[in-house]
Order: C-alpha cells, then sequence, then structure tokens
C-alpha cells in the first residue's frame, strides 16, 4: 500500500481552532478578499483553501451549514454541482491542469477537518507537483503566493460568468 504524506498540513492540524464555523464566518463577511472568496452564487460560494495542497486548491460550499449532502435542498445539491463545473473551468483558464482532485471529506473518520459544514475540495493536478521536498524537506512548495492566486482565480471566474449565457445557447440551455 502507498502512503500519501501531507507533513506541511501539521501547521494547520497544529494550529489553535478559530471559535465558530470558517466557512459561516467568510461568508457573512464584507471583504471577499480578505475571506479569500473568489466567486459567489445565490445557494453557495467558491473559496480558497488557506492550507493548499497545490496552487489554485478550492473549495465549494453551500451557504447554509449543513453536515451532509442529504441535508441540502434539491436546488443547493444542482448549485454545488454546478459551482464544482465553474470551479474546474476557471482552474483551466488560470492555471492550466493537466488534472483535477474532486472530493468531500464527510466525518473526522473520514477526514473533515471542518466536519460540520460540507464543502467540495477542487484542486488542480500537474504532471509532477509531487516531488521530494514533502518526503525529505518536510515543506510542500507552493510556487503562488495566495493574493496572485486569488487574483488569477477570481479573474477567470468573473470572465467565464461573463461569458456564461452565450455558453448556455451553445449548449442549448435557457
Amino acid at each position: 500500500m502507498k502512503q500519501l504524506w501531507a507533513p506541511w498540513r501539521l501547521q494547520y492540524v497544529g494550529a489553535p481552532k478559530a471559535e465558530g464555523c470558517i466557512f459561516c464566518a467568510a461568508a457573512s463577511g464584507k471583504d471577499d478578499r480578505k475571506s479569500l472568496i473568489v466567486h459567489r452564487s445565490p445557494l453557495a460560494f467558491v473559496i480558497l483553501n488557506l492550507f493548499p495542497y497545490n496552487s489554485g486548491h478550492a473549495m465549494v460550499v453551500p451557504y447554509r451549514h449543513r453536515p451532509r449532502v442529504g441535508d441540502l435542498s434539491d436546488s443547493e445539491k444542482l448549485e454545488l454541482m454546478k459551482l464544482l463545473e465553474l470551479t474546474m473551468r476557471a482552474q483551466e483558464m488560470a492555471f492550466h491542469p493537466e488534472g483535477t482532485n474532486v472530493g468531500m471529506n464527510l466525518g473526522r473518520v473520514a477526514g473533515a477537518g471542518i466536519e460540520d459544514h460540507l464543502h467540495i475540495h477542487v484542486v488542480p493536478r500537474w504532471v509532477g507537483d509531487t516531488n521530494f521536498m514533502p518526503v525529505l524537506g518536510d515543506t510542500k512548495v507552493i510556487p503562488e503566493h495566495l493574493e496572485a492566486t486569488y487574483q488569477r482565480l477570481h479573474d477567470a471566474f468573473v470572465a467565464l460568468t461573463a461569458a456564461e449565457p452565450a455558453r448556455q445557447t451553445e449548449l442549448g440551455g435557457a
């Protein structure tokens, strides 16, 4: 069996936990850049991961604080899937990844760091993005500052949502 080592995540795991829900706090904030929210829609939002696995690591989050998929309305579920697809398109535009990891950790035993507010991780991947640094140096190399990542991904969302009506017409939608 192979193991995935992520020792750089120790900063997140060992950090003192904030009071309340970080997603609810971010969503209710007035400064999306400070909160790292790169896109909002009526029922959900997209936020950068403060402790990313790779540049562009984002999460799709419903506004309602719910721990399980079954706790969401059908409209919220649809919105999450639409935002997942839009997030992948924005990452492709901004970062040109060669692949993407998408996943949810539901419950502490499944690895959820925030187990009471469902969220979907969307992690862009490239050939060779895993190297010797995490294993030998106990360091993960993130080649871009979070502020630059925010701007690139935010700009991609703006461009894609501006083009969305034309895209829906092309796809035969309303």
